[in-house]
């Protein structure tokens, strides 16, 4: 079986790892922590790092941090991971969604200003894939609205948005460290921002909301949401790797790319001409004269030792929402539609042009048979 995901550990992790154990600093104390926070922090041009144990708590520490409470709305893309909803809710406030653009599969930035009030606190960009969202015409919106913009850049290490870094545009910006991510720590996030106040609320919050003239003392609620030692001394590695883990992506990219051409009834992933993707995950969309879902193709590649993942489900369509009164009524049809004809294939750093190739053979015979 060639796996979705197989992380890449060509650096110094290891010897990161062992110094960690042999100078007993092993819990969320120790300096690779701030140092992780520093030279990640950096890398985007930002001044502040915090962090966390995973990219789910840097979503709601973000969300807590730029001040969304109860009867706040945040508008985001309904295509998404349910992190970014989930975020939001605990804070008591609600989600407010717009469908993606069709090419780059990012949220509809077209929509956003009709879907502002008078409660809109805040735009949530979320970069999908390695694509970064067209942020131009988000701050624009989110200037003459007043309102913070909180990106989720779990998914775009490295990406550029003319030239910039995805995950630099916003007031807060979140990342994740999970397995299949770009720089790894197994697990973990991070909070990143140039705007010290809200560092200093997501410290405090990640942080049980203690207080630093008095351990024991709270006035506030947090979470335990702390980056151990350990994990930090991974992802120090992998950043020191991470432009090779780039090239690397954009290789396969193209590897895939020559390889599935002439399969007419697939989408390939888009770059626009004001990007950067660093194809995060290698994306494919079905046509309708494909003649299938996703999850018919994907039985088919997995017959074929191949394995996927399906493309979000929106938060629209998600029960526990509807439960919750939420999104009742609401139609995405592009979101919809990439629900059911989108997968995502082999993508791991640790991907051989070997795997592309029989990926790539395996859709030829699959389409070939239809």
């Amino acid at each position: 079986m060639i796996p979705v995901n197989q992380p890449l550990f060509s650096g110094r992790e290891k010897e990161y790892l062992d110094q960690c154990i042999d100078q007993g600093w092993v819990s969320s104390d120790g300096p690779f922590v701030t140092r992780f926070e520093e030279e990640f922090s950096a890398y985007l041009g930002l001044k502040y790092g915090v962090a966390v144990c995973n990219g789910t708590a840097a979503l709601e520490v973000a969300v807590a941090a730029a001040g969304i409470g109860p009867g706040d709305e945040v508008i985001m893309p309904t295509f998404t991971i349910i992190s970014c909803a989930l975020a939001v809710v605990r804070m008591g406030a609600r989600p407010v969604l717009v469908d993606s653009e069709p090419e780059t599969w990012n949220m509809d930035v077209s929509q956003v200003e009709s879907r502002i009030t008078g409660r809109t606190k805040a735009i949530m960009p979320v970069h999908i894939y390695g694509h970064p969202v067209d942020m131009d015409p988000v701050m624009a919106l989110a200037e003459k609205h007043n309102l913070t913009v909180i990106e989720d850049a779990a998914e775009v290490h490295g990406a550029l948005y003319k030239g910039k870094k995805a995950g630099s545009f916003g007031q807060v910006s979140c990342f994740s460290f999970y397995a299949n991510k770009i720089v790894t720590s197994g697990e973990g996030g991070m909070v990143v921002t140039s705007d010290g106040a809200i560092a200093a609320r997501a410290r405090g919050y990640r942080n049980l909301c203690f207080k630093p003239e008095r351990r024991f003392y709270h006035t506030e609620l947090g979470h335990n949401f702390r980056m151990t030692n350990l994990q930090a001394a991974v992802a120090v590695a992998q950043l020191e790797r991470i432009d090779n883990h780039i090239q690397i992506k954009r290789r396969n990219a193209a590897a895939y790319g020559q390889g599935l051409a002439d399969i007419d009834v697939i989408k390939l992933p888009a770059e626009k001409e004001w990007a950067r993707n660093v194809y995060w995950m290698y994306g494919i969309e079905l046509k309708d004269e494909a003649g299938m879902d996703n999850d018919d193709l994907a039985a088919r590649l997995q017959e074929r030792g191949v394995g996927t993942r399906p493309f979000f489900l929106g938060m629209h369509e998600q029960p526990v929402f509807h439960r919750m009164g939420l999104f009742q009524g609401e139609r995405y049809p592009v979101a919809e539609r990439l629900a059911r004809k989108g997968l995502y294939l082999p993508s791991g750093l640790a991907l051989t042009q070997g795997q592309i190739e029989a990926v790539c053979r395996a859709l030829h015979d699959i389409f070939a048979r239809q």
